[in-house]
């Protein structure tokens, strides 16, 4: 498998050693545009399109569904619900502020990190797994809250060293293809590689729903996948390297507006 997809990054001039995959010498720098900046629905096929743009047809819906009602419920007897806290019209706009700083714990945490503190702390809950169904149902739920507001990075200086880590990860070739983020998302998005158009790689859409997974799916799960693409080891769950590079990928992304939960092949 390793051999059949070097041949395709080959032919793409993707591959480590070929002119278009050096992440040194002329290589143009870091970021797209503003100006430039598109969202991964705009490369999709109309069906697909037609289908995040339709919540009687978005998968996704499931999931936000189930997250409104995990937000009105308290997670155990005696403990307050989300909603008792935080009012439904109060979270517009939360979502595209995340990452953010935590002041108890001294450093930044996604919007995952933030919904399991609370329940650790507030609902005397325990957190929930990463990539469960139910952080997935009020990470979408939340995100959903946001929908089409553009996505709003916080200017915290607090945030400055994380940011930077997560723009050095994007860049840093890894793995056995020795390729980095950059290479394919910078460089050459809209390229074919094989069948699929290669993307901006926006996190404007998560939680979103994959069709190729048949299930919903956090951005840190699409990193995990191109990791192991890339033949490199995957970040540990909801570690400082995921969040810092959720910290970057905001900012690289901005004002690309919340699409969450979008639709993607």
């Amino acid at each position: 498998m390793l051999g059949v997809l070097a041949v395709v990054l080959a032919f793409a001039g993707l591959l480590p050693g070929t002119a278009a995959a050096q992440d040194g010498g002329d290589a143009p720098p870091l970021g797209i545009p503003p100006e430039a900046r598109r969202s991964g629905f705009d490369q999709m096929a109309p069906e697909t399109r037609a289908m995040q743009a339709d919540d009687t047809a978005n998968p996704g819906m499931l999931w936000v569904r189930d997250g409104a009602d995990l937000f009105a419920r308290a997670p155990a007897p005696g403990s307050p619900p989300c909603a008792g806290c935080h009012a439904e019209s109060a979270m517009r706009g939360v979502a595209a502020r995340y990452p953010a700083f935590d002041e108890a714990t001294g450093r930044p945490v996604d919007l995952e990190g933030r919904i399991d503190l609370c329940r650790t702390r507030h609902q005397g809950a325990m957190a929930l797994p990463r990539e469960s169904h139910d952080l997935l149902a009020l990470t979408a739920y939340l995100a959903n809250l946001s929908r089409g507001l553009p996505l709003s990075p916080p200017d915290d200086p607090r945030l400055a060293p994380a940011r930077a880590e997560g723009r050095r990860l994007f860049a840093t070739p890894m793995g056995q293809l020795g390729f980095s983020c950059a290479a394919c998302h910078d460089r050459h998005w809209g390229r074919r590689l094989g069948a699929a158009t290669i993307p901006q790689g926006h996190p404007t859409g998560y939680p979103l729903y994959r069709l190729e997974w048949q299930d919903l799916g956090s951005l840190e799960r699409r990193l995990r996948n191109c990791l192991t693409g890339m033949r490199a080891e995957p970040f540990t769950p909801g570690s400082a390297e995921v969040v810092a590079l959720a910290l970057y990928l905001a900012e690289r992304a901005a004002p690309l507006p919340v699409e969450s939960p979008a639709v993607r092949p």
